[in-house]
């Protein structure tokens, strides 16, 4: 019987993004939601052709099948937000280390111009979705997907994200999607893991960051 895949642990304590994002939503949000596409994804992957495979590969092989959309959506939400912890840390945020700042300055035209799309994005993402800084090729981009939707199946591979679904801020922003956004960026992106998903990508325009557990 192949193993079932695993909620990964938080890379900090619940609280460890407070004030921007309270112990209490990540309780709902990791321990509940995140929780539960690991636990639907084991039930729907078992006894298919995709059962054993990395996380990454079943998303790829059921992204264009619509019989197998649910295994789709929760794979892919799988992935996604063990993908969007990473995007965050205690104390992060701000402008990014020199040698990634410039490549945003490049692709961008500055770090204000990139910050200012990168949160209109967020917030003209219609419902649910997600915010994501993207490399195409050898450039950096800003994209957007709805509901579980993934870069990687693209052609474009993710370097950071923000979660735009209610759940990821309601507790603490109520409809004030703005706010959460401008928080997150300010005060919590990891920019070492962008520019390490970014030096991946420049060496492998086929890498995908691995969020298989």
């Amino acid at each position: 019987m192949a193993r079932p895949f695993q909620l990964p642990p938080l890379p900090y304590a619940d609280n460890a993004l407070a004030p921007v994002i309270s112990a209490q939503t990540i309780a709902t949000h990791y321990g509940k939601h995140h929780k539960t596409y690991v636990e639907t994804l084991n039930k729907l992957v078992a006894g298919t052709e995709f059962e054993g495979q990395a996380l990454e590969a079943v998303i790829r092989g059921t992204a264009s099948k619509t019989d197998q959309t649910s295994l789709f959506n929760n794979a892919a939400q799988t992935w996604n937000h063990t993908f969007y912890w990473k995007c965050m840390k205690a104390g992060g945020g701000g402008k990014p280390p020199r040698a990634f700042a410039e490549r945003i300055d490049g692709a961008f035209g500055g770090f204000d111009k990139f910050r200012a799309e990168w949160i209109n994005t967020a917030i003209e993402q219609f419902g649910s979705g997600w915010a994501w800084l993207v490399a195409d090729g050898d450039s950096l981009a800003i994209a957007r997907t709805g509901n579980a939707a993934v870069p990687f199946t693209m052609g474009l591979t993710p370097l950071l994200t923000i979660d735009v679904w209610e759940h990821a801020y309601y507790l603490d922003y109520q409809n004030r999607r703005t706010d959460y956004v401008r928080a997150v960026i300010d005060k919590l992106i990891n920019w070492d893991f962008a520019a390490s998903n970014f030096e991946h990508a420049a060496a492998d325009h086929n890498f995908v960051p691995v969020m298989s557990a």
